[in-house]
């Protein structure tokens, strides 16, 4: 590249479209898009990798003017947060376990402000969202959506990104599987605690003065927390799966 070309109209509004293309990637990306990180260090991000990838960035092959530049804008922003709402779909598994698990403890109402997405939850759910980012730390996940990003640039020309039929379909698979696997994981939990609600009603049946208020609800809160500490490499292990398999859609997809 001569340094005749970087500084032309198609290397600027290319840079431009690469900056779109990776902020659009920061604010919808598991792990980027934690609550916790300030925009203007996402913004610094995107910034930065901009620079680092500018080298490999293909030519321009769009027509330079208003409108395209303001379609391809679009397009950039519809890649990124493609690619976050796939990612973010596999995430929010353990989320909807962990909301299931809670409802069947008794802890629905105990609730705290996410880190990850910045809205209330409840507590077990924010427990297993945070254990399920430091695993997909501990695979490098993060390395991974930056490195696609890069060789995206040869195979989706910036501003040719069209959202098709097959990614949307796959984008509704995803959300009903978030649901069927998310109650997989809380299965045994909401087993056992149904289990439990058997045994107290006949408890009570049988023996009027058992208080189940003061008895039953510790009894179940602790086999509760026992059965998950006992599936908890299990769950993370469910996790690691669905995040690798959507990583690898997104592999063959684009």
């Amino acid at each position: 590249m001569q340094w005749a070309q970087i500084f032309s109209d198609a290397y600027i509004i290319g840079f431009m479209l690469l900056f779109f293309r990776l902020g659009a990637m920061f604010i919808a990306v598991p792990i980027f898009s934690h609550q916790s990180i300030p925009p203007t260090v996402k913004a610094s991000m995107a910034f930065f990798f901009t620079i680092v990838f500018y080298p490999s960035m293909p030519p321009l092959e769009i027509e330079i003017n208003v409108t395209t530049i303001v379609l391809a804008i679009l397009s950039e922003f519809m890649f990124g947060l493609a690619i976050g709402i796939i990612l973010q779909l596999a995430y929010n598994i353990i989320t909807f376990a962990g909301g299931q698990i809670s409802f069947m403890m008794g802890f629905s109402m105990a609730s705290a402000i996410d880190p990850q997405s910045g809205v209330s939850m409840p507590i077990i759910s924010q427990f297993l969202s945070l254990m399920a980012l430091m695993v997909l730390m501990s695979i490098n996940l993060h390395h991974w959506v930056l490195l696609f990003v890069h060789d995206s640039l040869a195979t989706i020309p910036l501003g040719g990104f069209i959202m098709s039929e097959d990614l949307f379909n796959y984008i509704i698979y995803a959300t009903s599987r978030m649901f069927m696997v998310g109650f997989m994981i809380a299965f045994p939990i909401i087993a056992l605690s149904w289990l439990a609600d058997i045994i107290f009603g006949m408890l009570m049946k049988t023996m009027p003065q058992f208080n189940l208020l003061v008895i039953g609800f510790p009894i179940k809160i602790m086999v509760s927390f026992a059965v998950l500490i006992a599936t908890f490499t299990a769950i993370m292990l469910i996790v690691k799966t669905e995040m690798l398999q959507a990583f690898n859609f997104l592999e063959m997809f684009f």
